[in-house]
């Protein structure tokens, strides 16, 4: 594995940072994620009325695969010099705490290097380890809305709108996990740790660069929301989504005159290809009204045949049943601790033509208490005592 040997310990919990440090688990480095007795966040919250499978929220299961829990109450000065003596031991410690909370429980970066010099130090956050914003809550729809993705996801002159799932989170995560990636190679080349800050504010921008870019360079437009059926405000038409007979087709960038062609507008309806952004209300709904007059199988036919570029639209019953999907193995069912089968997601990445596998399902809360507080050192007796005294708990 890309990373067996390296050794994280993780005080990670919601979705950005459990789901950073899951990609890094999957390539086969060690994870440690610390938890509080009761369990961090995502034991407690699973969407859809608390959801669970495999005996865990669906929130768990997203992001704490492949990775070994141990529960420490860090109010407790016992279960702060364990954490410690585990981040002696690690080359990379990660946290999502707010800004400072890790200082207050003597775990800050400045802290743990005197043990460690050469720890990398990793931290993700809703805005930043400093500024303005640096004592507001950080979560994804605050960042959809703050950030103006909510506003250009929404329709002209409509409630601004959410995209569907929490991208911000998700995308901050693989930023996460590759500014710590970019760590290590320093400290493999140099012998140097350090600090890495990642924050879901700059996530979010990042995410629009192509939108934001386009916004603030030469004339703005009127309106950054999204036209009624084109895809973006700075797409031309009839780049988008629309509706035919039975189902929904995606249109993507091409030659107007020749999508114009397929459709059957040859002498009824008269657009070049320089005018496809200027016109694109008037050819965006020309576009949606001729395509509900054939079904997707007819249209996607006559597109085919034109090498114009299209898709079906998946709802999330397709997506089990997509060719695509099977072949890559992108959703992949393993047995849960308590024995039930559960569908996860696959590490997105190959490496000489494999999928990193699962080789630990998220783990009931504590599961390796015991294991790692063996591999310190700390005896039965002493496990007992500070078990007895609330400072740790065992799965």
């Amino acid at each position: 594995m890309q990373l067996e040997g390296i050794r994280i310990v993780s005080f990670n919990h919601f979705l950005m940072g459990p789901l950073g440090i899951q990609f890094l688990a999957d390539l086969g480095a060690e994870v440690i994620a610390i938890e509080p007795l009761k369990g961090a966040f995502q034991r407690h919250w699973g969407g859809s009325d608390a959801k669970k499978a495999g005996g865990e929220t669906t929130l768990e299961l997203v992001a704490n695969r492949n990775k070994k829990s141990v529960c420490l109450d860090l109010k407790k000065p016992e279960a702060v010099e364990i954490a410690r003596k585990l981040a002696a031991s690690a080359d990379i410690v990660a946290e999502n705490f707010r800004p400072g909370v890790m200082e207050k429980l003597g775990l800050g970066y400045e802290e743990l290097r005197k043990d460690n010099p050469e720890i990398i130090f990793a931290s993700a956050s809703g805005f930043g380890p400093d500024g303005p914003y640096v004592n507001r809550p950080g979560q994804d729809m605050i960042a959809q809305s703050l950030s103006g993705l909510a506003w250009i996801t929404g329709k002209e002159g409509e409630i601004p709108r959410l995209v569907g799932t929490s991208a911000i989170d998700h995308h901050g995560a693989m930023i996460f996990a590759a500014g710590i990636l970019g760590a290590l190679v320093k400290k493999a080349r140099t012998g140097k740790g350090g600090r890495v800050d990642v924050n879901l504010f700059s996530a979010a921008l990042n995410l629009q660069a192509e939108s934001l870019v386009c916004y603030f360079n030469g004339e703005k437009p009127e309106s950054a929301q999204q036209p009624s059926h084109v895809g973006s405000w700075y797409h031309e038409a009839p780049y988008g989504i629309y509706a035919t007979s039975d189902k929904f087709i995606g249109l993507s960038l091409g030659n107007l005159p020749l999508m114009l062609d397929a459709v059957g507008a040859e002498g009824e309806f008269h657009a070049e290809q320089n005018e496809a952004f200027a016109r694109r209300e008037e050819i965006s709904a020309f576009f949606a009204e001729k395509l509900r007059e054939k079904s997707f199988e007819d249209w996607a036919s006559i597109f085919e045949e034109r090498g114009i570029w299209f898709t079906q639209v998946n709802d999330y019953e397709d997506l089990a049943r997509d060719p695509q999907i099977l072949h890559n193995g992108d959703l992949v069912k393993v047995e849960a601790w308590n024995g039930e089968e559960i569908t996860l997601l696959a590490n997105p990445v190959r490496y000489d033509g494999q999928t990193a596998p699962v080789h630990l399902a998220p783990q009931k809360l504590g599961a390796q208490t015991s294991e790692i507080l063996n591999d310190l050192g700390i005896s039965t007796e002493e496990q007992a005592r500070l078990l007895e005294k609330g400072a740790i708990g065992q799965g």
